[in-house]
C-alpha cells in the first residue's frame, strides 16, 4: 500500500510540473506574440506619403532636364533630405542661393535640386553615386575624385569629408550627422549619403 501511494505521490508531482510547464509555455507565448498590427511593416512603408505625392513634380522637371530615367533616385534623394516635410524637401536652397533657407516653395526646391542633380551627373560623367554623393557635398567633389583619376568609393567620401572639416574656418557649424563619422573625424556632409539614398531606391524599385 505505502508503495502504491508513492507511485501515486510521484505521479501526481510529475502531472503537476507537467501542467506547470504547460501554464508557463502558453504565458510565454502570449507574451511574445505580436498582432499583425504590430508586425514590421513592408519595405515600402520607408518612403513617405509626403514624397510620394511630389512625384508628379518630380517627373516633370525631370523630363524637363532629360533625366527621367532617375525620378526613382530623385525621390530617394528627396527621401534622405527632408521626407518630403517642409518648403524646401529637395534641401536645394545652397545651390539656389548659396545658403540654406531661401527657398520657401517646394515646387521651386524640386525644380533646383532636379536641376542641380543633373549638373552633377554631368560633371561627374555619368557616375551616378559620385553625382549622388556630390548632391550632398558640393561639386567640389568631383573636382577633388577627378584629380585623384578615380571613381566613387566610401573612403573617398571620408577623405575628402575630413580634409573639408580639417581645413574649415570655423568647425563649429558642422554636426557629425552619424556616429560612425566621429571616428573618422568627417563631419563635413553625410560620409554615408550615397548608401542611403540607394536604399530607398531599391525599396522604390521593389513595388
Amino acid at each position: 500500500m505505502k508503495l502504491k501511494r508513492k507511485v501515486k505521490q510521484v505521479l501526481n508531482q510529475v502531472l503537476l510540473i507537467g501542467l506547470l510547464l504547460i501554464g508557463a509555455f502558453l504565458i510565454l507565448s502570449f507574451l511574445t506574440y505580436e498582432s499583425p498590427s504590430k508586425l514590421p511593416q513592408k519595405s515600402s512603408a520607408m518612403i513617405s506619403e509626403e514624397v510620394r505625392n511630389y512625384e508628379p513634380l518630380v517627373e516633370k522637371y525631370a523630363k524637363e532636364h532629360n533625366v527621367t530615367e532617375y525620378v526613382d533616385v530623385l525621390m530617394s534623394m528627396m527621401m534622405q533630405e527632408s521626407g518630403g516635410r517642409g518648403t524646401d524637401p529637395m534641401q536645394s536652397s545652397e545651390s539656389y542661393c548659396g545658403q540654406i533657407g531661401c527657398i520657401e516653395d517646394p515646387e521651386l526646391s524640386i525644380k533646383q535640386g532636379v536641376y542641380y542633380f543633373q549638373k552633377t551627373l554631368e560633371d561627374a560623367e555619368g557616375d551616378l553615386k559620385l553625382a549622388i554623393q556630390s548632391y550632398n557635398f558640393g561639386r567640389g567633389f568631383i573636382d577633388y575624385v577627378q584629380e585623384q583619376k578615380g571613381n566613387y568609393s566610401v573612403e573617398t567620401a571620408i577623405d575628402f569629408s575630413q580634409h573639408m572639416y580639417e581645413n574649415a574656418p570655423d568647425q563649429s557649424i558642422y554636426t557629425c550627422l552619424r556616429e560612425e563619422a566621429k571616428q573618422y573625424e568627417a563631419c563635413y556632409g553625410d560620409i554615408y549619403y550615397v548608401q542611403s539614398v540607394m536604399q530607398y531606391r531599391d525599396v522604390l524599385a521593389l513595388e
